[in-house]
Formats: C-alpha cells, sequence, structure tokens
C-alpha cells in the first residue's frame, strides 16, 4: 500500500497528477493481472507508442509504476509493472502532542460514569458483543469497562477527567478527541445525527455527524467483527480556549475557558450525546482503539503554561 499524507506535498502532487488522466488510469488498470510492454500497451488502448511513453514516465515519476529493459527479439523493450494495489491519503496533519507542557489523559469507551441510553444499544469489547444487546441496563454492568465500542439510538454518556495537578500551571486549552459517528440499523451512510458536546455542563456545541459507515472494514477491526455491522467513524476534535469553542479548528460557540471554570474543580466533566429537541436524533457510536480506523480512545489534552 502506499500511503501519502498531506504532510508530503511534493509526492502528494506528483501522485495526484499521475492519476488525473484517463489514459494513465487506462494503463493502470492494463497492468492489473500482468506486466506489460509499452509496445503492447500503445497496441491495446490504440494510441501512438510516444503517447504511452510519455504516460508512463509520468507514473514512474510518481512512483505508482516502475519500469525495466529487456531484451526483445529485435533489440531491448520497456516492461512496466504496477507497484502498488491501495494508495491510502491521510489528509490530517501530523501534529506531535510531546509539548512538555501538554497534560494528556486517554479515557476508554467504556469507563464512562454516567449515561441515558435508548435503543438500539450495545457494546463489543475484544470477545465480542458484550449480552445482552439492546437492552440499557446492560450500560450499567461492571463489564462496561472492558468495551472497546459502544452504541445507542439516542441518549448520552459522561466522563469524569481528573483536572491538572501542576502547581500554578495557567490553562492556555482544553481539548477532547474521539472517533465517533451516527447510529442507523446495520449501517447507513445518509443517517445524519445532531450530536451535542457538553463540558462540565456547558453545552460548547452541535456536530452535525452526516452517517452511520460501514461500506468498508474499519482498519482495526478484528476479523471475526461482521461485515454487515457499523465500521467505522471520524475522528474528532473539540477544543475550548480564552476565544471560544472549536471544532476542528473552526470556531462553533462563544463559550470559552472562564466559562468551564476548570480551576475550581476537581474533575472534568465530558458528555456526548443527542439532545431531546435536536433536529436529526440518530444516535452515537462511539469507537476504542482496537475498533474502527484510529487507534485512540477519548483522549483530553490540557495545554498550559
Amino acid at each position: 500500500m502506499l500511503e501519502l499524507t498531506i504532510d508530503e506535498p511534493d509526492r502528494l502532487i506528483k501522485v495526484a497528477h499521475a492519476l488525473s488522466s484517463e489514459i494513465r488510469i487506462n494503463i493502470l488498470k492494463l497492468l492489473n493481472n500482468q506486466n506489460e510492454n509499452i509496445v503492447e500497451i500503445a497496441e491495446k488502448l490504440n494510441l501512438p507508442v510516444s503517447t504511452v511513453a510519455s504516460n508512463v514516465k509520468v507514473m514512474e515519476e510518481a512512483g505508482i509504476i516502475m519500469t525495466e529493459i529487456r531484451r526483445a527479439s529485435r533489440g531491448t523493450m520497456k516492461v512496466c509493472t504496477r507497484t502498488f494495489d491501495d494508495i491510502h491519503l491521510n489528509l490530517n496533519m501530523n501534529v506531535s502532542y510531546n509539548n512538555p507542557n501538554c497534560y494528556q489523559i486517554d479515557m476508554p469507551v467504556g469507563f464512562y460514569t454516567d449515561c441515558e441510553i435508548h435503543p438500539t444499544c450495545g457494546m463489543i469489547n475484544n470477545n465480542g458483543v458484550c449480552k445482552p444487546d439492546d437492552e440499557p441496563s446492560a450500560f450499567f454492568h461492571p463489564n462496561r469497562m472492558s468495551a472497546q465500542m459502544i452504541w445507542f439510538r439516542r441518549g448520552f454518556v459522561e466522563y469524569k477527567f481528573p483536572t491538572l495537578t501542576v502547581p500554578n500551571a495557567k490553562i492556555q486549552s482544553v481539548q477532547f478527541s474521539m472517533e465517533l459517528c451516527s447510529e442507523a440499523p446495520r449501517y447507513d451512510h445518509n443517517w445524519p445525527s445532531d450530536i451535542t458536546v457538553w463540558i462540565n455542563r456547558k453545552e460548547i456545541g452541535v456536530w452535525t455527524c452526516p452517517g452511520d459507515f460501514g461500506d468498508r472494514r474499519g482498519k482495526l477491526n478484528p476479523q471475526w467483527f461482521p461485515d454487515n455491522h457499523t465500521q467505522y467513524g471520524l475522528l474528532k476534535t473539540w477544543k475550548v480556549d480564552a476565544s471560544g469553542s472549536y471544532l476542528d479548528d473552526v470556531k462553533i460557540s462563544d463559550v470559552t475557558l472562564h466559562d468551564l471554570q476548570l480551576e475550581k474543580k476537581q474533575s472534568i466533566q465530558f458528555r456526548v450525546g443527542n439532545m431531546p429537541n435536536a433536529e436529526h436524533i440518530g444516535g452515537i457510536n462511539l469507537f476504542g482503539k482496537d475498533f474502527g480506523d484510529h487507534n485512540q480512545d477519548i483522549i483530553m489534552r490540557i495545554i498550559y503554561t
């Protein structure tokens, strides 16, 4: 698999350019099951050899095919081979949180301290589905602590995070990051859900998730995980600082750090759920570090000076 990130713009531009031509896409299709030389490709696509050669050069420079010179009955020939079966593009910037003035807590999705759950609902751990499913009272069972994925059609879950204990620290921002999506029967990419986040009981803002995703398997899901189930979510980050509240660095409300009064509390309450009067009450799937696409639990970061 070819892994591309937005942190490598030069390489990303080369690959994107190489894939931006119908001729080059057709060449890649020919190389799907076997190697071909440039003359053979030209004959099969009814193109001049010079046109094929120039397009092959573009793809070779991008690294998505390789060529080698082989002896032929008359002279030599250039044989083309596709180098990758998959190309994965990650548009997230690789932000480092090795800042010594960052206090981080990773909270497993099953470690909530309060909840209000309505079916459909359930939990999965590394051994399978926690029984019984579609039973809200099961969300108070001690085995919830092992959950790696939880879902509910409406309601909320709330977590308590310990506050910063560094003496004389001045908090600059508090951030919460998690992978989540809507909750539909099986899955449905057109299933909006208005998901609200609260910190210390202050409503931070609403995000409308577009759907419940299951068109492919989640990258981290174990082999036994069923194909007809929700597979992955979207990684979202909520942040509050002195200027307001942000979702993925886009301002969503005027709630500030001052409103949260973090310094006066021994714990930080983080709640995620559907408001009873929301336009789209589409439920929630929350993913732990062993399921979905992202190897993380719910993460709280406090940046301070």
